[in-house]
């Protein structure tokens, strides 16, 4: 009985020095994790050595004394400064002259742009709850949303969603559509970005607009786009997308039937960003610009967003009017 007691004893003891030697282990991976995690995110910030410009010159429109009617312009965002200025900050001054009545204020709708630009610049921008909750407490009585987004895909539908749900804090309360709805719309940005690049249209330049792309069935907007740049005869124009159809292989392969010499790249993104700036106009491998040169072109990279040109604002101005009329209605 005795030898049976000592055995237990025995194999309890080994089975808790076990334990402790798991969890010793188990510690030890998750702080060197946790070290390791902290040093990823040292090393992406010591790799953004470039200056995206002045945060001060942004107005992040989170002001109060907003007043019975609000056009809440809502963005996914850019941590870019200066172009944040010049494409988001420009939609948002020309909506301020358009429509003198209601207060423009500004909404991003991605969290980790938000973040980093608080954490890097100071600057404090109003994700979309944080714009939603401060119409609210401001007595907002007449709210109209207008987005920047291309068009009606996921992060559309997140707002649509998340603004159902505020429906009764307003007495009035309408959502604008996106860029591409209407094929008068995809006929007005077709106008927007060929005129804006009739310069390169030689015949011997190819010209390449980079859009983001999507999973959601919305992706067509750019297979459409394409199909009526071909239609109406700008046949050195060509859509791809960064993650989505058409890909950059698709692209690639389209520009290699034709004897081009030269690639213009721009992006067909409200904002030229991160994905402008890297993905689009980078140096390192699976970059379109370095995809583009291995090939043999001369490249060219026009970071500047939709954004900036007057005739896309003038569109987006026309669904906040749309969506005004149709508040109006109510």
């Amino acid at each position: 009985m005795k030898n049976r007691m000592m055995k237990l004893m025995l194999a309890g003891a080994g089975a808790a020095v076990l334990m402790m030697g798991a969890a010793a282990v188990q510690a030890e991976e998750t702080e060197t994790e946790v070290v390791t995690e902290a040093a990823e995110e040292a090393e992406e910030e010591d790799e953004e050595n470039y200056d995206t410009g002045d945060a001060s010159k942004d107005n992040p429109r989170n002001q109060d004394d907003i007043g019975e009617n609000e056009l809440l312009v809502v963005s996914f965002g850019t941590s870019f400064n200066d172009n944040r200025v010049a494409t988001i900050g420009a939609i948002e001054n020309v909506m301020e002259e358009a429509f003198p009545d209601f207060s423009v204020r500004r909404g991003f709708t991605a969290q980790i742009i938000i973040d980093h630009v608080k954490d890097r610049d100071g600057e404090v921008i109003d994700n979309f709850t944080e714009a939603l909750d401060r119409a609210v407490a401001n007595g907002v009585k007449n709210l109209v949303v207008q987005p920047t987004h291309l068009m009606n895909g996921l992060e559309y539908t997140d707002v649509e969603n998340e603004l159902a749900e505020y429906a009764d804090s307003f007495e009035k309360v309408v959502l604008g559509k996106p860029l591409l709805t209407s094929d008068e719309d995809f006929k007005i940005v077709e106008k927007a970005i060929t005129e804006w690049t009739a310069e390169y249209d030689d015949g011997e330049t190819a010209i390449v607009f980079m859009g983001h792309g999507t999973e959601a069935d919305s992706n067509e907007v750019y297979g459409k786009m394409q199909d009526l740049l071909t239609e109406d005869g700008y046949a050195n124009y060509f859509v791809g997308t960064v993650e989505a159809s058409p890909s950059l292989e698709d692209v690639l392969a389209k520009v290699q039937e034709g004897d081009y010499k030269k690639v213009i790249l721009e992006p067909l993104m409200i904002v030229a960003g991160d994905h402008a700036n890297n993905d689009m106009a980078g140096d390192e491998d699976g970059a379109w610009k370095k995809t583009f040169e291995d090939a043999g072109y001369e490249v060219t990279t026009l970071l500047r967003g939709l954004g900036e040109n007057e005739e896309i604002q003038g569109l987006l101005i026309e669904h906040a009017r749309e969506a005004m009329e149709e508040m109006d209605a109510q």
